[in-house]
């Protein structure tokens, strides 16, 4: 039997409910109960969480705007020992949130880091769709300003489909943009709200959704865009009979 110490995880990734407070999962709550400080992209969200479980847990905030200030001080912490969680508002830490930077750092210098599987916004509105799922590609957001039009023509001619974030006020534009781009009757779908009270996922022409989102007084919660991957022209069969 080997005598050798399994090395200890030193920072989780949790991910947290991106609505509804019921998708957060047992493994989740035991870890959060058992690290020494959560790691928090906004405290008060993440405390109201904490509370509703029942956990009391030192935090700390640690966001886009600080996390190269905070990353010499939290590596010095987790090599003394200390277990960390680290959470984003909603979903998964990492994807389109703070997480890459800590998570390359703790990796070169050892640190073990562990990342638990769980809620993720994009993955519902991509089921929610009804496009293929078996190749897509997730963008995240857009360049809000600088390189948004040279990114959009490089996707024109993707043909997986694609996922994207979006502000609620900028989602009539994107849309807008992406019409113009893409062609106005390439199909997409629109999905705000999900797993809460008023969930919503509308399918339609990228058109016809701007139209849409257009014409609304107010437009709440995240988005989420899946929009279907450009269809491959198949040259058609010549003729048997055909000369060359």
């Amino acid at each position: 039997m080997s005598d050798a110490v399994a090395t200890p995880t030193l920072l989780y990734l949790v991910p947290t409910p991106i609505g509804n407070l019921e998708d957060i999962t047992l493994r989740a709550i035991r870890v959060l109960g058992e690290v020494d400080t959560v790691l928090a992209e906004d405290t008060r969200t993440s405390g109201r969480l904490l509370q509703h479980l029942g956990l009391k847990k030192p935090m700390l905030s640690y966001h886009l705007h600080n996390e190269h200030q905070q990353v010499q001080r939290l590596l010095d912490r987790l090599e003394r020992g200390e277990r960390m969680a680290l959470v984003s508002d909603a979903g998964t830490p990492g994807i389109s949130d703070p997480g890459f930077l800590l998570v390359r750092e703790c990796l070169a210098r050892g640190l073990k880091v562990e990342c638990l599987p769980g809620a993720t916004a994009f993955v519902p509105a991509l089921l929610k769709s009804g496009f293929g799922a078996e190749r897509f590609t997730f963008e995240g957001f857009l360049p809000v300003k600088k390189g948004r039009q040279t990114r959009l023509q490089e996707l024109a001619q993707e043909t997986r489909t694609m996922i994207f974030y979006e502000s609620p006020h900028r989602i009539v534009k994107t849309l807008m943009q992406l019409a113009e781009v893409f062609g106005p009757e390439r199909p997409a779908s629109v999905s705000r709200e999900l797993t809460k009270l008023f969930e919503e996922t509308v399918t339609n022409t990228l058109a016809e959704l701007a139209a849409d989102f257009g014409s609304r007084t107010a437009i709440k919660g995240e988005i989420v865009l899946v929009v279907q991957g450009a269809k491959i022209e198949k040259p058609s069969k010549a003729d048997k009979y055909d000369e060359e």
